[in-house]
């Protein structure tokens, strides 16, 4: 007897408490919303040069201290450990529409302000990559394709990864005083966000809706009856998130009851048909929430910190409500510190990539390290 439940504590014990990216950490009965990992916030922005900030501080002294960052490229995030990206995309069928920021902050460009490369992927067709396509418009890759070749690059060099989520935002705001108007996502635009995802990544390395859906009458009954993919099914591959208000989401859904036939989740409520996804980004106000959420199956994005705000004062109280809440994905703009306001950053316990979710049942002998 003893060597039997020896043997039993030696195969349960380490899927639950170990790193489960570590080649020795087994997942056992784990599905892919049993984890909770980390990733990076607007992945793709890089840093205003101080010049440019500087105006816009002038104009806006609070909006500039939000968007003071900026992040290395998604390769270096993803060996970090980031095992979610964010990309903000703008519509551009014909290529070239915001290849030529307004002048106000150009700070006296004659010509295009970003390196060749850059300036070469402005000007073709498909989505653009931004963070505010008026005044905060450089990033580490200008084009949709530029980032998911990138992401897709690193996942053939590490099938063992957990599922990266991809989160996407569909810019289409009003723009800034000079810069052009950005082209509204209607229905074709989300047609197209699709293929252009697809052509990246097609269906051996991609979990969608129907994945997840199966034979269930709706994508949250499937979601309610714990039909995630296997952990080990799900390693080497991404999703995608559409991350956006009620109108865009259901623009993107159209008359499907959930939404059989598309590439990404979407970000709904609990009630929907389409609920698999949901974004609850302040965890000190929604952990409760959050929390229930995880444990009736969903998959929940949170936000360890937003605006510089945490950063700037080493508040680590919203990093340590969002671990506690069980999201599986939270986000930060700081996986390393920023030396110019102090030692704030994020990181799971123990430094894992990716560990079992502290509110998932399978999970429940492996509580939040202190």
């Amino acid at each position: 007897m003893r060597v039997l439940m020896a043997m039993f504590f030696f195969t349960a014990m380490p899927a639950m408490a170990c790193d489960l990216e570590a080649p020795a950490c087994p997942s056992g009965t784990l599905r892919m919303n049993d984890i909770q990992v980390i990733g990076t916030h607007n992945s793709y922005k890089q840093a205003m040069p101080p010049e440019e900030l500087a105006a816009h501080r002038r104009r806006d002294p609070r909006g500039a201290d939000g968007i003071d960052y900026g992040h290395p490229s998604l390769t270096r995030q993803l060996n970090a450990g980031a095992r979610t990206i964010e990309l903000d995309v703008y519509y551009d069928p014909a290529g070239g529409r915001y290849a030529h920021p307004p002048g106000a902050l150009r700070q006296g460009y004659a010509t295009s302000p970003w390196n060749p490369e850059s300036t070469a992927q402005m000007q073709r067709p498909g989505f653009k990559v931004m963070h505010l396509s008026d005044i905060d418009f450089r990033s580490s890759c200008q084009t949709f394709v530029a980032c998911l070749s990138e992401i897709r690059a690193w996942s053939q060099t590490h099938p063992r990864h957990v599922p990266i989520m991809i989160l996407m935002n569909a810019k289409d705001g009003k723009a800034g005083p000079g810069a052009v108007s950005p082209l509204p996502f209607d229905a074709a635009a989300f047609d197209a966000l699709d293929a252009e995802a697809r052509t990246l990544f097609p269906a051996p390395s991609l979990i969608t809706p129907d994945n997840v859906q199966g034979t269930h009458p709706t994508l949250r009954d499937a979601v309610l009856a714990n039909a995630w993919p296997t952990l080990d099914d799900a390693r080497g591959k991404v999703f995608f998130v559409l991350d956006e208000d009620a109108r865009k989401v259901a623009l993107y859904r159209g008359e499907r009851r959930s939404l059989e036939g598309r590439v990404m989740f979407v970000n709904t409520d609990e009630t929907s048909p389409a609920a698999a996804y949901l974004t609850l980004n302040d965890p000190l106000a929604q952990g409760d929430r959050i929390a229930r959420d995880v444990r009736a199956g969903f998959v929940v994005r949170t936000r360890a910190d937003a605006d510089t705000v945490e950063a700037r004062h080493n508040d680590t109280r919203r990093r340590e409500a969002a671990f506690a809440s069980g999201a599986q994905y939270v986000s930060t703009d700081y996986m390393q510190a920023d030396p110019r306001f102090g030692p704030y950053r994020v990181e799971l316990p123990r430094a894992a990539v990716a560990r079992c979710n502290p509110h998932r049942p399978t999970c429940a002998i492996d509580r939040p390290t202190p």
